[in-house]
């Protein structure tokens, strides 16, 4: 699976250039154009997010349904900037946003918060039970406040700042949760997430995490 993946990112980036320079966006326009950014998330980010954003490869997440303000911050947090390295960590990420211009941008993210993301489902009904007691009521022992507050108890999130999170792979979301405590990524508001992960133990995240994947909204 992570050959296949490689593989279709090498000729995602190759046609990367073609597809942002046929895409360009007319002078002045502020909100995303949904049917641009179309292009490029068939043409380009479909190879790890799927045609209409929702993923078929656990470690890469689906962006169906996403908030547009979210996604937008992210897509830049993954660009280099003024010579720094990137806010958020990710080779891959970093080399597919480079070309995309704040038009692009934009135009992705109108694009993603339109499609209808496909509800998941959790493998293991016994630990998702575990992570629906954090995600609902948090650990107040070890100061773990509930999901809810930030994602909304039915996982759509509240924009801008906090994604939906609803059916989000549970491999993808244990991923960011894990890079969150050891501050591998740290491009939360305030360190919220930093603080939030570093009280939880491993067997939490992997909890919370399979709970999300099978959260319905």
């Amino acid at each position: 699976m992570k050959l296949i993946s490689n593989i279709a990112v090498s000729v995602a980036l190759a046609l990367s250039s073609q597809v942002f320079a046929e895409t360009a966006p007319e002078p002045g326009s502020d909100k995303g154009d949904a049917a641009k950014g179309q292009q490029i998330a068939t043409q380009v980010c479909a190879a790890c997010h799927n045609p209409d954003g929702n993923s078929i490869i656990p470690a890469n997440p689906s962006l169906a349904g996403q908030h547009a303000e979210y996604i937008i911050k992210q897509l830049n947090n993954f660009k280099s900037k003024d010579g720094k390295p990137a806010e958020r960590e990710s080779a891959i990420m970093t080399a597919m946003v480079e070309p995309l211009s704040a038009e692009d941008i934009r135009n992705l993210g109108a694009y993603y918060a339109q499609q209808t993301p496909k509800p998941g489902v959790a493998q293991d009904k016994s630990l998702a039970e575990q992570g629906e007691q954090l995600y609902r009521g948090g650990n107040l022992e070890t100061s773990v406040p509930a999901c809810t507050g930030c994602h909304s108890p039915n996982g759509t999130g509240l924009p801008p700042k906090y994604p939906r999170l609803a059916g989000q792979h549970s491999e993808y979301t244990l991923g960011q949760l894990r890079a969150f405590r050891t501050e591998q990524r740290a491009n939360d508001e305030n360190d919220v997430m930093h603080t939030i992960t570093s009280r939880m133990t491993e067997k939490e995240l992997r909890a919370v995490s399979e709970f999300i994947s099978g959260l319905r909204q």
